[in-house]
């Protein structure tokens, strides 16, 4: 399965927890920013999303494409958020859209963020690699 979403990827990521103290116990909470761009992830996954959640292991290629005005199209983008940042909040917006049934099924990942003057977006491939 592949496709793209094409959107301004958030620069947000899941990483961006907040933290208040509750009777002495930490207590974790997202941001009203994270929880945008979750909710935005998960609308535009749902157009995409398998009749049934993919099992066993799987392979996912993401590359991200931020749009620039003064970078050249497709030059690498070596600014923060970092790539394992972006992909843990992609990939459990695609765990609680019905992609796979845990986001421990990708083996494979890899992963690509440049900048984009024409179409910012999202591209994203799926392969199961239980036939290999």
């Amino acid at each position: 399965m592949e496709f793209y979403l094409d959107m301004n990827p958030p620069t947000v990521t899941a990483q961006e927890h907040k933290v208040r103290v509750n009777r002495g116990r930490p207590m974790f909470y997202n941001t009203a920013r994270l929880k945008q761009a979750q909710a935005v992830f998960e609308s535009m996954l749902m157009r995409y999303m398998p009749g049934q959640p993919m099992e066993g292991p799987v392979a996912l290629t993401v590359d991200w494409f931020f749009f620039t005005g003064s970078h050249k199209d497709g030059e690498w983008r070596v600014t923060r958020p970092d790539t394992d940042n972006l992909q843990k909040l992609l990939k459990d917006c695609m765990t609680r859209t019905g992609f796979w049934k845990d986001d421990s099924q990708v083996c494979v990942e890899m992963i690509s963020k440049r900048w984009a003057r024409r179409k910012p977006g999202i591209g994203i491939k799926v392969v199961s690699l239980v036939d290999e």
